[in-house]
């Protein structure tokens, strides 16, 4: 497990400001993640919210402001340090290899195995089959965690929407984060499997994984997250419980278009 220092903010943004040109499409953002809750991010299409999404996890530095995650200053760093930190992207995990089965993806995830670097394969053989069974093993207790492990040979590509997502759930277990920012696990996915994803989402916050959800759809948002941020035009307008944000009249103007949800 990743290392705590103790303090209730996990993740905290100052002032965080990100420019692309004369563009700025995260402007002054500031909010802090408490550890052990699920935070959903919402808000209008182009409101800055993949944006903060990817300077956050270091696809994009910062143009001025802070990140610090566990008390460390992140903002900056590369994606693979971020990753290391324990704080995980949906899509830093790449998209599955479709002619690769579910298992063989899911095993892919963990970094600086033994068996990467080709001279341990000649000299260090025992090691790098016994580190391949204990990863194997893990892979396959996740595959059932999230339900897909009957379909552990099937090639991802075959997949549907809903299994896709939960195959990037499980991949993104294996790097054994400490706060996932997931986008749009809604997205794409049929009402039952939605009512699986969710499920399995509390489930792994009441192990205590840390979230940070963008989503647009709003019943996912309104019986997951607590508290809900909102965005509009690059700012941070509103941070509340789910009902207040409800009920908010710049929510309704901004992200509803005046029509409550």
């Amino acid at each position: 497990m990743h290392n705590d220092n103790g303090d209730t903010a996990m993740l905290e943004v100052r002032n965080l400001v990100k420019e692309f040109g004369g563009l700025r499409a995260v402007d002054g953002v500031s909010f802090k993640l408490t550890r052990g809750n699920i935070t959903g991010l919402v808000g209008p299409n182009g409101a800055g919210k993949s944006t903060l999404f990817n300077t956050i996890a270091g696809f994009h530095r910062p143009t001025s402001g802070s990140i610090e995650f566990l008390g460390r200053a992140i903002g900056g760093l590369p994606p693979h340090q971020i990753f290391k930190h324990g704080l995980v992207r949906t899509f830093q995990i790449p998209r599955p290899f479709a002619a690769m089965t579910v298992l063989e993806n899911t095993m892919l995830v963990p970094t600086d195995q033994s068996g990467e670097y080709f001279w341990n394969n000649w000299f260090r053989r025992s090691a790098v089959r016994a580190e391949e069974r204990a990863c194997r093993e893990r892979a396959r207790e996740i595959l059932t965690f999230v339900g897909l492990e009957k379909l552990s040979g099937e090639f991802a590509s075959n997949l549907s929407g809903g299994q896709q997502k939960l195959l990037e759930l499980a991949r993104v277990l294996m790097s054994d984060p400490s706060l996932i920012l997931l986008d749009e696990p809604g997205a794409g996915v049929n009402p039952t499997l939605l009512v699986t994803i969710m499920d399995k989402l509390q489930e792994l916050n009441q192990r205590g994984i840390t979230f940070l959800i963008i989503e647009h759809n709003m019943d996912l948002i309104m019986r997951l997250c607590n508290p809900v941020l909102v965005m509009a035009n690059g700012r941070l307008i509103l941070e509340a419980p789910p009902d207040v944000v409800r009920k908010d009249p710049q929510v309704l103007e901004a992200y509803l278009g005046g029509v409550p949800a």
